[in-house]
């Protein structure tokens, strides 16, 4: 068995695993969902991909995701889910906020893709059932985005690392920026670490992905993605201390070694995390405080506090917003902000009350890395990567097949170990 395929058996585990396991049609649904939120803005690639081209891909691929999950429930099977309610509720808000077409057709666009979208994550709850599967999936669909990345970068490291980056990989057989990659690294590299830990795949698996997923991570030099893969992976574990002897020393292993190469490469993390920027520009975060102190100064009406002006490109004065926060503040007003919040205090309470287990580690993972990365980044009050990181998360936390804090981190019968 080649390493490859040894990688891919070791995450897709044994069914016996997760009793209800969702199709493989499911999975490539998923997969769809993905491809929609990749974007169609970035470095130049190999082949010239026009805009108009990749956009038409991306949109293709969202309605064919939402055909495959209503073929497969077509009884209109859901469950029910406080996160997609709330998540809807801030859909309807949308429509109403970009109704007046302030922001031209484009909001009214965007709030379509918003409701395909959304309704796609409604059809697929009949298999969110506490397992694994969609956290398979998820890995699985973004490793292979990141494969792409490393291939353009072995064919064309000139367009993969180009100056209008500052020499930060960015992708050049689809076009994805240094944050975008360093967004799947971190997230990759956090649920394949986890579920090696849970014993749901082999140590080998783990290394084939990981390792040359950090690599990739550390290429972009994306300070998000990277902060926020620690402090998911810290928080996840610190979770599961109190019940998992393997949790305590693979933590206090971790923070050993962490805590010694961070003083033995302390002058090396510097220079990385700078990116050889000067201190004002490192300061004003390369210059989004700018954009957001003059969003936040920007006259607006009581009705624009309240919903918004609408779905935009999540910018403003022409500048990315780059914060989800105020972009959610620009787009859906106060309503917004309280439905974004909503939700995700509602994913952040019922994974606390749930009993330690692999799942609710790897959900309490994907909740903190969307929440630190969400100061810097935007995307929770759109269709993005970010909701479908919430969305594996939801899928986690739904009860499932009893499990008891002992079983929560035994392998089952026939699992990969």
């Amino acid at each position: 068995m080649t390493a490859h395929s040894a990688a891919a058996a070791g995450i897709r585990g044994n069914a016996a695993a997760d009793p209800a396991s969702a199709p493989k049609w499911a999975s490539l649904a998923w997969a769809l969902l993905i491809l929609n939120t990749l974007g169609s803005t970035g470095a130049k690639t190999v082949l010239p991909l026009p805009r108009s081209v990749s956009q038409l891909v991306t949109m293709g691929a969202l309605m064919t995701a939402f055909v495959i999950a209503l073929v497969l429930n077509k009884h209109l099977r859901i469950r029910p889910s406080a996160y997609l309610l709330l998540l809807t509720l801030l859909l309807v808000s949308s429509i109403l906020s970009s109704a007046d077409l302030q922001e031209g057709a484009g909001a009214l666009f965007r709030c379509f893709r918003l409701a395909v979208f959304v309704s796609t994550l409604w059809l697929l709850t009949r298999w969110w059932d506490g397992g694994f599967s969609f956290v398979r999936a998820h890995i699985r669909a973004y490793t292979v985005v990141l494969a792409s990345v490393a291939i353009g970068l072995v064919i064309a490291p000139g367009n993969a690392m180009p100056e209008v980056y500052g020499g930060r990989l960015s992708g050049a057989i689809w076009p994805l920026t240094p944050p975008q990659i360093g967004q799947y690294a971190a997230v990759v590299a956090g649920l394949t670490l986890l579920l090696w830990f849970g014993r749901r795949t082999t140590w080998r698996s783990a290394l084939v992905i990981v390792v040359p997923v950090l690599a990739l991570l550390m290429l972009t030099h994306t300070r998000t993605a990277t902060l926020g893969l620690v402090a998911g992976l810290a928080v996840a574990f610190l979770s599961m201390l109190l019940t998992s002897a393997r949790a305590r020393k693979v933590f206090a292993w971790t923070a050993g070694i962490g805590g010694a190469a961070g003083v033995v490469l302390a002058g090396a993390l510097q220079t990385w995390f700078l990116r050889g920027q000067s201190a004002d520009n490192f300061s004003s975060l390369t210059g989004r405080a700018k954009v957001w102190d003059a969003l936040l100064e920007a006259p607006r009406t009581t009705s624009e506090y309240i919903f918004g002006v609408g779905l935009t490109d999540k910018s403003y004065d022409g500048l990315p917003i780059d914060n989800s926060w105020l972009a959610i503040y620009h787009e859906q007003g106060f309503v917004g902000i309280a439905l974004v919040a909503a939700f995700l205090l509602t994913l952040i309470v019922v994974a606390v009350l749930r009993p330690p287990s692999l799942a609710r580690a790897c959900a309490i993972f994907l909740v903190t890395y969307c929440v630190s990365a969400s100061y810097t980044e935007a995307g929770l009050g759109d269709a993005s990567p970010y909701l479908l990181h919430l969305a594996v998360a939801a899928s986690l936390l739904v009860r499932g097949v009893p499990q008891s804090d002992e079983q929560a981190f035994i392998p089952a019968k026939g699992a990969n170990a």
